[in-house]
């Protein structure tokens, strides 16, 4: 495939001014906080606007920059007119627009559409999997770093198991791209990250789907992926997910070795936080383990990691773990341990302090929180937090939640004279 010439965006860089590439684009994921956009801005984004290679942003990425250098239009910002940037190279390489995402969003909450929706995914980014060019370009990299933010994006907001049998098409396409090969070596290192990071997405929505086999395999795809490409934070990333994994599994000592494999690729890459959210993944394996002192050194840890703030180094898929996360996580070690009354304490912060644009997580807190309730001898508060999820429920698609769900109202069965628990009890049965 033919590369298309870019020019430079000057204006955009002066923009920038003194800030680094990876502290602008903390700037921007903050400015689209503020107006409830979604952006997963990293340094790379910065640097494909400053080359020209994105000549006209999407209209999330519009409103944030407008939002960000008020008063001022695109053009204003170095960039072309969007209707110049609408033939076939720019369809195949830039994000989804606004319209195109509230499309995609309607057909996902239409329930029978929503696996047409996800392949749109796949289809829109990736072209046709059957026919992947001779060799892959930048267009073909960028379309699979794309992939992953909207199936993250997506995710967020209304979780996996719509999402999860048409999310393999573009990872199908991703390997393939790697199988052509690359126009030079920077493309195929892009390619291999995001072929991997894809990896661990479609894993996710396996696991969050309840599909463990399926979510083991799709990991272990991207562990391999970073061993042969060298890639640390690739290989971070892969054992992260495994160790979680390992616990939802009930293999908590394999979790925590996961955890630690993790914490051994990680040492170097000078990110606090991802050794922070892998000490919490060893102490959920610790805590399974009923170790309860190896589990609060572990937490220790994650503690002392998180207080030393973000970092430049931060990977762009940890934008979930802020401290809701670490909450939510610290919760569950607690209620390994039999100590229902302190976890529903740190899952009640968690659902608190969990931005409500991320429905996802928001349910997925407060049904922690319900079933730590329910098991501290809380019934009326339990069934108060389960009638909050099932509202919720009505817009995430996740079987993990609503297992968790079933957990909680079967542990309520004993309190149904209880007027507030009876309701709950009785909605729940009809969804």
């Amino acid at each position: 495939m033919a590369a298309f010439p870019h020019s430079p965006n000057q204006t955009f860089r002066r923009l920038r001014g003194q800030h680094s590439p990876a502290e602008f684009a903390a700037m921007v994921r903050r400015a689209a906080k503020e107006i409830g956009e979604t952006v997963s801005c990293d340094a790379r984004y910065i640097g494909r606007v400053e080359s020209g290679e994105i000549r006209c942003p999407n209209y999330a990425y519009e409103r944030v920059f407008l939002h960000m250098f008020p008063g001022r239009t695109l053009a204003d910002l170095g960039f072309s007119p969007r209707e110049a940037v609408r033939g076939r190279s720019a369809q195949r390489t830039a994000p989804f627009t606004h319209k195109e995402s509230d499309v995609l969003r309607r057909a996902f909450m239409a329930g029978g559409s929503a696996t047409v929706a996800a392949a749109t995914i796949g289809l829109t980014l990736l072209g046709d999997t059957r026919r992947p060019p001779a060799r892959a370009g930048e267009s073909e990299a960028a379309a699979v770093e794309e992939a992953v933010r909207q199936i993250r994006l997506l995710d967020d907001r209304h979780g996996a198991d719509a999402l999860y049998r048409r999310a393999a098409e573009p990872l199908r396409a991703a390997y393939a791209l790697l199988d052509a090969g690359a126009t030079r070596q920077s493309t195929e290192d892009r390619l291999h990250a995001g072929a991997g990071e894809l990896a661990v997405s479609v894993g996710w929505l396996a696991h969050d789907s309840g599909r463990f086999d399926d979510a083991r395999s799709h990991y272990a795809e991207a562990l391999a992926t970073a061993r042969v490409s060298g890639d640390a934070g690739l290989e971070a990333h892969a054992f992260s997910n495994m160790a979680f994994l390992a616990r939802d599994c009930g293999r908590p000592r394999e979790s925590v070795r996961a955890a630690q494999a993790g914490r051994r690729a990680a040492r170097s890459l000078g990110s606090p936080r991802l050794l922070s959210l892998l000490a919490l993944r060893e102490a959920g394996g610790w805590a399974g383990l009923a170790d309860r002192k190896a589990c609060e050194d572990a937490l220790t840890r994650a503690h002392t990691e998180f207080s030393r703030g973000k970092a430049a180094a931060d990977p762009e898929w940890m934008s979930f773990f802020g401290e809701a996360e670490l909450e939510s996580l610290e919760s569950r070690c607690w209620a390994a341990l039999g100590e229902y009354a302190r976890a529903a304490r740190h899952a009640r912060r968690a659902a608190d302090l969990q931005d409500p644009h991320f429905a996802r997580n928001v349910a997925l807190y407060t049904a922690e929180l319900a079933g730590d309730l329910a098991r501290a001898g809380a019934p009326d508060e339990a069934a108060w937090a389960g009638g909050r999820v099932l509202d919720l429920l009505t817009e995430v698609q996740s079987t993990r939640i609503r297992s968790m769900l079933s957990g909680t109202a079967r542990a309520l069965v004993p309190h149904q004279r209880s007027p507030r628990v009876a309701a709950f009890l009785t909605r729940h049965a009809t969804v």
